[in-house]
């Protein structure tokens, strides 16, 4: 991929997972930096091997590509009561701390609101201390764990929520 400008982050074009090639790369973008970091767990292969679940239970799957080449993704879950968990978000490597990540995740609390979202929240972990930083620059705050939906990740030592009524 040639060198980003800032002109790049105005080509980023987010939209909602619709091909197969699209369930391709939001399952290889997110092993990419699970396994960089982590252990890939039962509950990772179950939403990876079928995005299109996610989908079917009212959420949505957002891909970011970069020039047609799909550098980024999240998932909105529909978790009921107008609250969505914002899962299995990823940026490749190459393109990393460039703002993707804030690009992505602007393009989900804006899908979140136009369908209703009241409340979002997420796992994430302490290793990954930029996309943790992220979360705080966007507005998630912190919370106890018991304060959300148990998360299925082993990993998961960090709980967020952001609050779409306030």
């Amino acid at each position: 991929m040639p060198q980003q400008t800032d002109s790049d982050l105005d080509a980023i074009v987010v939209a909602p997972m619709t091909t197969a090639d699209d369930a391709r790369a939001f399952k290889s973008l997110n092993l990419e930096w699970i396994e960089a970091f982590f252990t890939v767990e039962p509950a990772d292969l179950v939403t990876l091997d079928n995005p299109r679940r996610i989908l079917d239970d009212g959420g949505q799957v957002l891909i970011a590509r970069l020039h047609g080449e799909a550098v980024g993704c999240v998932a909105l879950v529909a978790e009921g009561d107008g609250a969505y968990e914002v899962s299995k978000m990823a940026v490749t490597p190459r393109v990393r701390g460039r703002g993707i990540g804030r690009v992505v995740l602007r393009a989900a609390l804006d899908h979140a609101r136009a369908q209703g979202a009241n409340s979002l929240f997420l796992a994430s972990n302490s290793q990954l201390a930029s996309a943790v930083h992220l979360y705080e620059a966007m507005g998630f705050t912190h919370v106890p764990p018991s304060d959300l939906p148990p998360s299925p990740y082993d990993r998961a030592d960090v709980f967020m929520r952001y609050d779409l009524t306030a």
